[in-house]
């Protein structure tokens, strides 16, 4: 495998770079206390890739099986347990374990012994923000209907596996 095609052209490099203070509030916020923010979008990485970082709060939450069309997916868990599914079995993953999902892998992420946190990595930068948001607001008590929730999945590339 080769590098890329280049994607900047300049012969001199720029000031571009940001930064997310450990500290900054989180950007969504959900009910059962769960906190995500938002490190990397999508829309700021050029497409390229999306990063969140995830924090359980300890209730047991977290998505069922389910795979993605568009995007890979991969997870980096920083502190507690996160039980991830790799398509074969719900495996519980220690601070610096890793788990990389290709495109149309099965999986899914929960945490079953309390407080944990992780990373979230995905590739291409999908427009992740909006699919974690209206989760939040259906967990605050926002209705879909059954037509409305499949379309909504859809629209964010989240497919269910029965």
């Amino acid at each position: 495998m080769s590098y890329p095609p280049p994607i900047y052209d300049k012969d001199s490099g720029e000031v571009s770079a940001w930064l997310v203070a450990a500290d900054s509030e989180p950007n969504v916020v959900y009910p059962n206390g769960n906190r995500v923010r938002y490190l990397a979008m999508g829309e700021s990485t050029g497409g390229t890739y999306g990063m969140y970082h995830w924090e359980f709060a300890g209730p047991r939450s977290g998505p069922d099986a389910h795979f993605h069309k568009t995007l890979t997916e991969s997870f980096y868990v920083l502190t507690g347990e996160v039980t991830i599914y790799d398509g074969t079995a719900w495996k519980p993953c220690q601070p610096g374990d890793f788990v990389h999902v290709p495109a149309g892998g099965l999986h899914g992420f929960r945490n079953e012994s309390g407080p944990a946190s992780m990373l979230l990595h995905f590739a291409p930068g999908a427009p992740r923000e909006g699919y974690f948001e209206g989760l939040a607001r259906v967990a605050a008590g926002e209705t879909m209907g059954d037509a409305e929730r499949d379309e909504f999945m859809r629209y964010h590339d989240n497919y269910w596996v029965d």
